[in-house]
């Protein structure tokens, strides 16, 4: 009998293929970033069409396959149906999808950029967190995760509360990451500095992004 794995994780990305079927695209703790392809998943009434949307995270059915994973079944932990409403919010969170998308890869660790990637988008669900913060937040985080971080620029002053609100964000854990408020100023230091590390370290556009500027 042929044997099935299950992987917690979240869906960055859904296709199309052929006239029913859906290519997923999982970002998982125990196998890396994975490829699930989920037959029928198009059909209407089929146990696979709500597991295999963007954001959806829980623990994922699979039988390994030469090149990918074929999706079986799903027990859903979160859907984030918010952000089916927000489309602030949903524009953001898959820029987040789409640049945990690009930081990944299969059969790697990738638990941490996991961890960072629930709680942003699940930060993005709560009204009381600006979700400007939230992107902040993420950003800097992410290269701090993947071992880029590069330090305070010296070229640039910074307000003293940009300062300590960057070192929670460096030195905090992922699950405390958004414990705290600041000021418009502060966030929009905290976005340079987010921008300024991905330009370092991202080499091409994410289409998401150029959405939320273009929006913004």
């Amino acid at each position: 009998m042929r044997e099935y794995v299950i992987a917690t994780g979240m869906v960055l990305e859904a296709t199309p293929v052929n006239d029913y079927d859906r290519r997923t695209v999982i970002l998982t703790r125990e196998f890396g970033k994975i490829t699930a392809f989920g037959k029928g998943a198009r059909k209407p009434g089929n146990k696979l069409l709500a597991v295999t949307n963007p954001f959806v995270f829980g623990d994922f059915k699979l039988y390994e396959g030469k090149n990918a994973y074929t999706l079986v079944d799903a027990d859903i932990s979160f859907y984030f149906e918010e952000l089916r409403t927000d489309y602030e919010s949903a524009y953001m969170g898959m820029y987040f999808l789409e640049y945990a998308s690009f930081y990944t890869r299969e059969n790697n660790d990738e638990l941490m950029m996991l961890k960072l990637l629930f709680q942003s988008v699940r930060a993005l669900t709560k009204p009381s967190v600006d979700n400007r913060l939230v992107r902040a937040v993420f950003e800097i985080k992410a290269v701090v995760v993947n071992g880029e971080y590069p330090g305070i620029p010296t070229d640039r002053n910074f307000l003293p509360g940009t300062l300590r609100a960057l070192d929670h964000i460096v030195n905090s854990s992922i699950e405390h990451l958004f414990g705290f408020t600041v000021t418009v100023d502060i966030i929009n230091e905290l976005l340079y500095l987010g921008a300024l590390y991905r330009k370092r370290v991202v080499d091409r556009p994410f289409k998401s992004l150029e959405i939320i500027d273009f929006v913004g």
